[in-house]
């Protein structure tokens, strides 16, 4: 069975700055006033490759700042610090930092974020994979009924979801935020202004919070994913474009991709410590953490990435903040033995390589706590790309797949799902990182619904709000006879959809 794209972002398509911060609890080299605790003694090499690290260090503020100073007698520069959490981003050129930082008393983990330099990069992505022609949206405006923006009828993922019938009785409040932690977002696009909140969004691509206007924008040339999803979430209903799941609810833009679309671990933590200080409800995590699909914790570097980034995830679920994550689309078995894993390191010269799920982690979606998602297509089947696992996905909601696998009803002419693109476009895109913004605005819903709900609260109705989805016949996907995937577990709670497809409708409802 083919497969589409890339896998970098969850769809298929398919210098940094060292300046420090005292926002967010960061804490500037000059705090750093304790003496280090058994800092490195020798001096240390600086003829290495300048590398990113994160550094995660025991509870206590006392302690982040005493490790500064021993990462500075490491050859490293602190880059920020987030006392919350323990957790400090550095940069070094000391090809020993990791190993030595490792040592000093108070550091329980310690590891490079890359395996290729640091160096300015260019854009990869190759955009939607589908654009929206001008035929298609003059067909869609003719035959969209009262009530429905001119591309309504295109969008055969919303009454999948009921999320039509939800916009009969609200389209969420504008006092829920959604931000997406992704490539970045065009918030001059006419569905996505109305809904937009500056102050609440900022680029964390270097490390470290970027608030100059528009710094959360994907740059000419650069990815339009994070656009697209947006898109999703809460595409305004106002007459214009497409409707989003959540429409009345606002956006925030947390770009963590670098120019060339790697989302880095010291970026990914920035991100959720962002949302978790800027009281964000919702945030929604449609890649993978580079340079590792699946992070072995075992693997001290790979380890210490899984620990920093599970910190912050963590710290922003504690704040209030229900995050939600695209499960990935290599059709893998994310509950299996054994998973072939040949495209790590993406950042350099990857490689084959078995690994456990159990202990080798996809960040942030197979973290603790964190909503694990799975795409279906028009005919409500698992997509035919879809990463799934029984006990690993929790819902499911339409993220499209190929018309020869899974042709939607008309008026609707694609099996993709259609949203907004930068400078005013429109176009479709598939993967998971599609079905992952539709359960982020069916989360907000509920959350608008319930506002008072805590994070695990929204999380409890979003499960059980869901319409349960028996695996079903054999999967045989393309029809040729072979079993494709394997669909452990009953009706109520299984590897495909886990506990079913998100129920807008049953979100404002209930």
């Amino acid at each position: 069975m083919a497969h589409l794209g890339s896998r970098r972002t969850r769809a298929l398509t398919l210098p940094v700055g060292l300046a420090l911060t005292a926002s967010l609890g960061f804490l500037p080299t000059n705090a750093a006033s304790a003496a280090p605790v058994d800092a490195p003694s020798a001096a240390a090499a600086t003829d290495g490759p300048k590398l990113s690290y994160v550094v995660n260090t025991r509870s206590g503020p006392g302690t982040v700042k005493q490790v500064t100073k021993a990462i500075s007698a490491a050859g490293g520069t602190v880059v920020t610090a987030y006392a919350e959490i323990g957790v400090i981003v550095a940069h070094s050129q000391n090809p020993d930092f990791a190993q030595s930082i490792r040592r000093v008393k108070g550091v329980d983990s310690a590891g490079a974020t890359r395996t290729n330099p640091i160096v300015p990069q260019t854009t990869t992505d190759t955009g939607a994979e589908q654009p929206l022609t001008a035929a298609q949206a003059k067909a869609a405006a003719a035959g969209a009924t009262a009530g429905q923006d001119p591309m309504e009828p295109l969008q055969w993922d919303l009454p999948a979801i009921k999320a039509d019938q939800a916009h009969k009785k609200t389209l969420g409040s504008s006092k829920v935020t959604v931000a997406v932690i992704d490539t970045g977002v065009d918030d001059t696009h006419p569905d996505l202004a109305p809904n937009f909140s500056r102050a609440a969004s900022a680029s964390c691509a270097s490390g470290a919070p970027d608030t100059t206007d528009g710094a959360w924008r994907p740059k000419a040339g650069e990815s339009n994913h994070g656009t697209h999803v947006a898109g999703t979430i809460a595409a305004a209903k106002n007459g214009v474009g497409v409707t989003g799941v959540a429409p009345g609810v606002k956006l925030a833009a947390i770009k963590v991709a670098n120019p060339d679309g790697f989302f880095y671990t010291e970026a990914i933590v920035c991100g959720f410590m962002w949302a978790a200080e800027h009281k964000i409800d919702v945030t929604n995590n449609s890649y993978f953490t580079d340079p590792w699909m699946f992070n072995c914790k075992n693997d001290a570097d790979q380890g210490a990435l899984v620990e920093a980034v599970e910190r912050a995830t963590r710290y922003a679920e504690r704040k209030g903040t229900v995050n939600i994550a695209s499960s990935g689309n290599s059709a893998f078995d994310l509950a299996s033995d054994a998973i072939e894993d040949a495209s790590s390191p993406n950042d350099s010269t990857p490689g084959p390589r078995t690994i456990d799920p159990s202990e080798c982690l996809d960040i942030p979606a197979m973290l603790p706590g964190v909503v694990t998602v799975s795409a279906t297509g028009a005919k409500g089947l698992k997509a035919s790309y879809s990463n799934y696992g029984n006990g690993v996905i929790d819902v499911a909601a339409p993220g499209g797949d190929s018309t020869v696998y899974q042709t939607p009803a008309p008026p609707a002419t694609s099996g993709l799902i259609l949203s907004t693109l930068p400078n005013g476009a429109y176009g479709y895109k598939a993967g998971t990182s599609m079905a992952a913004p539709h359960v982020s605005g069916v989360a907000a819903l509920i959350k608008s619904t319930h506002p008072h709900a805590s994070a695990a609260g929204v999380k409890a109705l979003l499960l059980a709000e869901a319409d349960a989805t028996a695996c079903g016949a054999p999967y045989d996907i393309d029809g040729d006879g072979t079993v494709d995937a394997v669909c452990e577990g009953g009706k109520n709670k299984n590897g495909f959809y886990g506990a079913g497809v998100v129920n807008a409708l049953n979100a404002v409802r209930w």
